[in-house]
């Protein structure tokens, strides 16, 4: 199986990784390359970059490549959402492993304190190449120099594998989300406002009556015994 190289800040391959200028809200890095580096249809030469997203509307990402100066435009790059678990406080930039001699394949890119980055969609007859060459799947497209990020962002999207199969490719916005239920503290019973009613007057009535007709007798009997 082939692997994939995290190369980041000065290691090898790169002589630096450094934030840009232009604001965090495109992800602006500049980055130097000390040797050939492809990214989908181009091959970058041993220079300095502009790595930056375009603000593009969905689920799908357009990242633009430049030169030191930002002043030229050398590839407008098609990219989906691509997730680590952790985020690094420097750029990470994987490479697809090929043979000796053969330019490293950008396989995507993370600006520092992020956990979501860019993950490339090279044209498919290339992406076939390289997914044999690597022994893993490569994200493609029907994807040209010469199309604009609009029609870029339309582009039927599909994984070959290193047996020359399409796979269906599932776009997330952002990681799902989890499944299970929220916990559900029970309601206590409301108590009633009102208080219980008493029993019924009637009875107390009746007591206080046959009282009353007892305590007149009583009063009669000692009448006639001082009579």
């Amino acid at each position: 199986m082939g692997k994939i190289l995290a190369l980041v800040l000065c290691i090898g391959l790169i002589f630096a990784v450094l934030p840009a200028t232009a604001g965090e809200w495109d992800k602006a890095t500049k980055v130097t390359f000390a040797q050939p580096v492809e990214l989908p249809n181009i091959i970058l030469q041993p220079g300095t970059y502009v790595f930056k997203l375009l603000d593009v509307p969905g689920n799908r990402h357009v990242v633009q490549v430049f030169n030191a100066e930002e002043n030229e435009i050398y590839a407008t790059i098609l990219a989906i959402p691509n997730y680590r678990l952790t985020a690094t406080d420097k750029t990470v930039m994987p490479f697809e492993e090929r043979a000796p001699g053969k330019p490293l394949a950008m396989h995507a890119w993370f600006y520092p304190g992020n956990t979501f980055g860019q993950e490339f969609v090279y044209p498919k007859a290339r992406a076939a190449e390289i997914a044999q060459e690597v022994k893993a799947p490569v994200l493609a497209a029907e994807v040209t120099p010469t199309e604009t990020p609009e029609e870029l962002i339309e582009e039927p999207l599909v994984a070959i594998t290193p047996e020359q199969t399409e796979v269906e490719v599932a776009i997330n916005a952002k990681p799902a989300e989890p499944t299970w239920e929220p916990l559900v503290t029970p309601t206590p019973p409301t108590l009633p406002v009102e208080l219980p009613k008493t029993a019924s007057p009637i009875p107390i009535i009746g007591l206080a009556g046959l009282a009353s007709l007892g305590l007149s007798a009583v009063v009669r009997k000692l009448r006639k015994g001082m009579s």
